[in-house]
């Protein structure tokens, strides 16, 4: 066979393997598969027995070309060796000169030929540079060297370089891969495309999943396409129940206010979405406040293709506005009634056409007095709390004989009382505690008070203490507990929770019959904290509760007999 028939079919046979390796190529949108077809392909077609691909980062490298000879390089791009072929990895590090950006190849004049050098003479004559770098850091010749960059539209992707020893690249050789090069981009920059889409898919799925907020992802047809683990928390359910179900068996909606999608009050949905508030029904028992906001996504057609409904917990925010309408109520009540009394009794004694008679001028001040003391107090709670929610509650510290306050308290309380027996169950002796013995007067006049308060029958009032160890792993500390309990009517168990809350008041027929604001037991508690103490309760319907405190304790101080 003559030349020209051999060379026909040696074009033919390549053109052949291109076809089929470009099929494959378009097949693939794994990226490092993909590089390593490409240059096993690139290399066996030209009988190269080396080579590697060097690829520039996405977005790194802004070059303005559709023609080998009009390169115009605006950036620094960052590149990298991705695949190599018969390269041995420890000589990888040698090759650094090929990821280096190329200078500016604008035509210019030729110093050494008197001439003015192409854009194309010019890459070549950098290439050779590069590869002699190469060279010296290798120890040894590279031979004949082909770049053969990857162009997508005006974006380099980056360049396949082949390495023959012997016989030089040919014109033939450079015309096929040039073609083959084209192809290859176009694949380099589909798989960038999906590795990107990717990338942006699990970043989207990990935003919904993680996200403080329930997310809900609908179909058309509105049921559940996806649903984040917030959502799933809130609901009780299992996550895998709910996909593929009407969103309306998944966010079951009472009292609403608003437009709620799912509850198909709405045939259609407007572009600017829709919101609903409601209470959300748990599997688990309870509702949740919430509210939905229903935001549709549409297709270049103007076709609906999913909808999102964004779930917020505010439950806290009504508890919130809730506190705040109760705590204006409770307010203006107990300051009116104080108020009122001062102001009658005052305007009782200050007629000018009665003459009072000085028993009854006495008890119209003691009157007026205790309700000013009344007002005082509440006012100092007032504050108080204001500097727990600023972080300003301060102690003074010093040494607290716990036996003789709370023998004080006892008595102070029993010139009060006639229906209550108030008792101490103390040891023989209380260790002398740190801490500050007015707040703690506080703590422990607001807890007789309330045991009094809240045993309407009487009954018998205990004050009782000991002295233990807390343990915390393998260390210990030693505490004293403090201890009021009562025969009264007892807190429902299901209160207990709440009972330290700013205004919350236990429910029942006595609360409305008894003055108070709820400040005291969330001051109580925040006074024990500020000490490092603890405070917990245990109580029974109609027969009592039992209120204690623990305060920590120095070991070196001496104790005080009771």
């Amino acid at each position: 066979m003559n030349v020209p028939a051999l060379m026909a079919t040696y074009q033919l046979r390549q053109r052949e393997y291109l076809l089929r390796i470009t099929r494959a190529m378009t097949s693939r949108l794994d990226l490092p598969s993909l590089l390593e077809l490409i240059l096993t392909s690139a290399a066996e077609m030209v009988a190269a027995p080396a080579g590697l691909i060097v690829l520039h980062e996405m977005g790194t490298t802004p070059i303005r070309t559709t023609q080998w000879d009009s390169i115009e390089i605006e950036a620094e791009p960052q590149a990298r060796i991705r695949t190599t072929y018969g390269v041995p990895d420890q000589l990888l590090p040698a090759f650094g000169p090929l990821l280096r950006p190329s200078a500016p190849l604008l035509p210019l004049e030729d110093e050494e030929n008197d001439g003015v050098q192409t854009p194309g003479e010019r890459y070549r004559r950098d290439l050779e540079r590069r590869v002699q770098e190469v060279e010296e850091n290798l120890g040894r010749k590279l031979g004949q060297v082909l770049g053969l960059p990857l162009f997508f539209e005006e974006e380099m992707l980056g360049v396949i370089y082949l390495f023959r020893g012997g016989s030089a690249f040919t014109q033939l050789d450079w015309e096929f891969l040039e073609g083959f090069a084209y192809q290859a981009a176009i694949a380099v920059r589909n798989a960038r495309i999906y590795a990107q889409l990717s990338t942006e898919r699990s970043r989207l799925a990990a935003v919904i999943e993680n996200s403080a907020d329930g997310i809900l992802l609908l179909r058309p047809d509105r049921r559940v396409a996806v649903i984040n683990q917030a959502l799933v928390k809130m609901l009780g359910r299992d996550a895998q129940e709910l996909v593929g179900r009407p969103c309306s068996e998944v966010l079951e909606l009472q009292n609403v206010t608003g437009d709620d999608l799912c509850a198909g009050s709405k045939e259609t949905i407007p572009p600017e979405g829709l919101r609903c508030e409601g209470e959300l029904l748990r599997s688990s028992g309870g509702n949740l406040a919430v509210t939905i906001t229903y935001t549709p996504l549409f297709d270049s057609q103007g076709r609906l293709t999913d909808i999102i409904a964004n779930v917020i917990d505010i439950t806290r925010f009504r508890e919130e506005e809730e506190m705040k309408s109760t705590f204006v109520s409770i307010i203006s009540h107990e300051l009116k009634t104080p108020v009122a009394l001062v102001k009658g009794y005052a305007q009782t004694l200050a007629r000018p056409d009665a003459a009072w008679d000085p028993e009854t001028a006495r008890q119209s001040l003691q009157i007026i007095e205790e309700e000013a003391d009344r007002l005082e107090a509440l006012i100092n709670n007032l504050l108080d709390v204001s500097r727990i929610q600023a972080g300003d509650l301060r102690l003074e510290i010093a040494d607290v004989n716990m036996c003789r306050l709370l023998e004080r308290i006892a008595q102070d309380y029993r010139t009060q009382t006639v229906h209550h027996q108030i008792e101490l169950d103390l040891p023989d002796a209380l260790p002398i505690i740190s801490g500050d013995e007015e707040r703690l007067r506080q703590v422990f006049t607001n807890l007789v008070g309330n045991a009094i308060k809240y045993s309407p029958d009487g009954g018998v009032i205990r004050i009782g203490g000991w002295v233990d160890e807390k343990k915390n792993g393998s260390e210990s500390r030693p505490r004293l507990v403090i201890y009021v309990a009562d025969e009264g009517i007892g807190i429902p168990e299901e209160e207990l929770p709440k009972i330290f809350d700013r205004f919350y008041r236990v429910d029942s027929g006595l609360r409305r019959r008894t003055a108070g604001v709820g400040l005291g037991l969330f001051l109580i508690k925040a006074i024990v904290e500020a000490h490092h103490g603890e405070i917990w309760v245990r109580s029974q319907l109609h027969r009592g509760t039992t209120f204690s405190v623990a305060l920590p304790m120095d070991e070196m101080k001496a104790d005080c007999t009771c």
